[in-house]
């Protein structure tokens, strides 16, 4: 991997409406145009949750083209080929995912769901504040490894350690 490489990310939750949609809107900005990202789900649930595109549209992070949708598209013939693909919910991290052209880098980095933050706007807004903390936290760690001069295993145990980050939903024990 070369340091001229803009690296192609794949995040994955379940519905695609509010965590991984959040993870793709920070890495397209925090990336500053070295990765490239991209979000999707297992099952998803058709339109992108509002309380995420606010908070995006409120902090000035790209929502243009977010929508959500299948993971299968990233598995088609002539879809971007990932170098990376992050779990961020649970449950995605548990499903047998599809087969990804090009063998991308894999590790889960859950984090709790905020749409399922019961109570007012306040309450909400609050989850889905310190959701994107999180990814946030997660994408820096990420973007500030020398990508290019760690070696595949090196690389692999760095990511899933970016994965028991604060606010990790995954055990110390878990491999991935």
């Amino acid at each position: 991997m070369s340091t001229d490489s803009i690296f192609n990310v794949l995040f994955l939750c379940t519905g695609n409406s509010a965590r991984s949609i959040l993870a793709e809107s920070a890495m397209n900005k925090l990336g500053k145009g070295r990765f490239r990202a991209f979000s999707a789900g297992s099952y998803p649930k058709g339109a992108v949750n509002p309380d995420a595109l606010a908070l995006l549209k409120r902090l000035d992070y790209p929502i243009e083209g977010l929508r959500s949708k299948s993971w299968e598209e990233f598995s088609q013939p002539g879809a971007p080929v990932m170098d990376f693909v992050f779990t961020v919910c649970d449950d995605a991290a548990g499903e047998v995912c599809p087969v990804w052209p090009g063998h991308p880098m894999t590790a889960h980095w859950g984090i709790e769901d905020p749409s399922h933050v019961q109570g007012g706007e306040i309450e909400r807004e609050r989850a889905f504040v310190m959701a994107l903390n999180y990814l946030e936290n997660r994408i820096r760690l990420f973007i500030s490894l020398p990508i290019d001069k760690l070696e595949a295993t090196a690389l692999t145990a760095k990511l899933r350690e970016i994965g028991h980050a604060e606010g990790s939903t995954a055990r110390r024990g878990d491999a991935a």
